[in-house]
């Protein structure tokens, strides 16, 4: 009798484990059954199916017999190269390789092929001659240029250089022209971001200093905070905290950092996403790194300038620009129009960000930022109703430091953030605000 109930106990408790081993299973099936379907050794899936194409409609990349084939254009294979991708699936966050799960028609009903789907279309937000406009405006600088519509997530620019032309790929991919051309600087990249970082220190000091609004700094060109020299590139003289911010004075934001204290400018931080990743249509972008915690008033005064061991991700900054343009949360971004052809189509859906930012707060710095363009880089170089704030950050070992440009479009019928990086490019303003000025007047042209 004991040896009966001893083996009905364990065929209860085999039959407990595989009763759990099968909603495991089933669990991951629903879950990752795309990925496993598109794994990169089963990439002819992909590979030979499916067409890629822009918001309008113009085929990016399509699959034949003899392989893909690509839009006929080189500049344009260039300039949509980490949108779209390469066969070979070094670009991770091409269509090609990254929606791969979408090109090849999978769903968890019918697995990769079905009688009943027919040839799968995939639609990317971008337009095509938009990302042409960035790439050209780059001039050949490492860099890249990123514009959405913060009110529904699409991204209509998303260029990366360098770049090469993915029909016919160069034989010296080792050399320092093509250095980095694998990695998308938009989506995975991380990098010293200068004084856009501003903005959130702004944001800090705005909550924290009550009397900010009351002050004045008088700058001479060199401030020392915690035994720190922090330079400006010439004396700025009196300042309140707008014409501060207009002027980008390092001097004065070092100061508000470090009265701020570093445990509460990495709350900020964090609270901007900036040290998050954000999944657009499943690719992750990369985190920004920031050390305030535990640092003293010095490194806490140059982090707060955007120097020191800050790091910024160019798609999470965009993205914080639509929170301040939206007073407090955007619509995440994405990279899918939509999908044609499957048995069970893919529905594009509007996704929100948290709250990023405060909405009063929100509301200041969006009116300092327009100062910011008419008071110093020019208002008529911009759409109406750009708000923006330049940055120029240093990189050591002798190079010309990166220009940034950052900001939003305020008008209900362009809302669109943007973020432009040119490495190793100079002044923010002059560099990195030309190739901005550039490309949001042609999509607020074309858009109408």
């Amino acid at each position: 009798m004991r040896k009966i109930e001893r083996r009905a106990m364990i065929c209860l408790i085999l039959a407990f484990g595989l009763f759990i081993g099968i909603c495991t299973f089933g669990y991951r099936f629903v879950r990752y059954g795309g990925e496993w379907a598109s794994f990169p050794a089963n990439k002819h899936l992909y590979t030979s199916t499916g067409t890629i194409t822009d918001r309008d409609g113009d085929v990016l990349s399509s699959a034949g017999d003899s392989g893909r084939t690509y839009y006929p254009d080189e500049t344009v294979r260039k300039a949509t190269l980490h949108a779209v991708g390469d066969e070979q699936g070094n670009i991770g966050t091409g269509a090609i390789h990254a929606f791969s799960d979408k090109l090849s028609g999978y769903n968890i009903l019918t697995g990769s092929t079905s009688p009943f789907s027919g040839e799968k279309t995939l639609s990317l937000t971008i337009d095509a001659a938009f990302n042409v406009t960035a790439y050209k405006a780059l001039g050949g600088h490492k860099g890249t240029v990123g514009v959405y519509d913060y009110t529904t997530g699409e991204i209509l620019c998303m260029v990366s250089t360098p770049t090469y032309d993915p029909e016919n790929p160069p034989q010296n991919m080792d050399s320092d022209e093509y250095d980095g051309a694998y990695v998308n600087r938009f989506l995975s990249s991380a990098i010293v971001p200068g004084s856009i970082f501003k903005i959130v220190t702004l944001n800090a000091a705005l909550e924290n200093i009550s009397d900010i609004y009351d002050r004045t700094w008088t700058c001479t060109g060199s401030t020392t905070v915690g035994g720190i020299e922090i330079t400006c590139p010439h004396a700025h003289g009196t300042l309140d905290i707008q014409s501060a911010f207009a002027n980008s004075c390092n001097g004065v934001f070092g100061l508000l950092a470090a009265e701020v204290g570093g445990d509460t400018m990495q709350k900020y931080v964090d609270s901007a996403g900036l040290t998050s990743s954000i999944s657009v249509d499943g690719i992750n972008t990369a985190k920004g790194t920031f050390s305030f915690v535990g640092e003293d008033s010095g490194q806490v005064a140059w982090s707060g300038v955007g120097q020191g061991k800050d790091a910024l991700n160019p798609c999470t900054m965009m993205t914080y620009m639509g929170a301040i343009a939206s007073n407090g949360s955007a619509a995440v971004p994405k990279l899918i129009k939509s999908v044609e052809g499957s048995i069970i189509p893919a529905i594009s859906t509007n996704k929100k960000t948290g709250n990023l930012i405060n909405s009063s707060t929100a509301q200041a710095i969006h009116a300092m930022m327009r100062n910011n363009v008419e008071q110093t880089y020019g208002a008529s170089r911009f759409p109406d109703g750009t708000c923006a704030k330049s940055g120029t950050a240093e990189v050591g070992g002798g190079l010309t430091p990166n220009a940034w440009f950052a900001g939003f479009i305020d008008d209900p019928a362009h809302p669109y953030a943007f973020i432009v990086l040119v490495e190793n490019g100079g002044g923010g303003s002059s560099v990195a605000g030309e190739v901005a000025s550039q490309v949001l007047n042609a999509i607020v042209e074309k858009m109408g």
